[in-house]
């Protein structure tokens, strides 16, 4: 069985992220979509909440599954026994930090390979911190994340607003 991890933050997942999936599920027999546990990039949505927007939106796709990790990839892909790590690349400017991580994946565990996926040009200058500044901003995301995640998002969004205005402003 041909198994590919398409690892991220997803924080939000984009329709990019979807494509990528979509595309990679024709390619290999089994996709885990695996949601990273990555404290330092300050995600918007926890771990769970990201975990299951993802799980809503491929669960049309019958070979996809969904699921988080916390770790080194290769070793989790090699748990996962998958023999490919799918990536994508928007521009030119992702491909030199894609690349070394690669290189490194390659040398941490040589049976794994990186697959380098680009989304459809409509979707190359998509990304997560992208469509949360235009949700923050109160711009419309219905073109760039699935019907669910933007209502995940204005939620998330008010509820920090929310928030905002009851914390106390340390002045005194």
């Amino acid at each position: 069985m041909r198994i590919a991890i398409y690892p991220g933050s997803f924080d939000p997942l984009t329709n990019g992220h979807l494509d990528v999936v979509q595309r990679a599920a024709k390619l290999f027999d089994r996709v885990i979509v695996a949601v990273a546990k990555n404290e330092s990039k300050h995600p918007l949505f926890t771990l769970e909440e990201r975990k299951t927007l993802v799980k809503k939106a491929v669960a049309h796709l019958p070979n996809v599954v969904t699921d988080a990790f916390d770790g080194l990839l290769v070793e989790y892909a090699a748990a996962r026994k998958a023999g490919a790590i799918v990536r994508g690349l928007r521009a030119i400017s992702d491909f030199e930090f894609e690349f070394q991580l690669a290189l490194m994946n390659r040398k941490l565990d040589g049976n794994i390979e990186t697959i380098f996926m680009m989304p459809k040009d409509t979707y190359t200058f998509l990304s997560s911190r992208i469509v949360k500044e235009i949700a923050r901003l109160g711009g419309d995301v219905t073109a760039f994340v699935p019907a669910h995640v933007q209502t995940a998002l204005r939620k998330k969004l008010r509820q920090g607003q929310a928030n905002s205005r009851t914390a106390p402003s340390g002045r005194g």
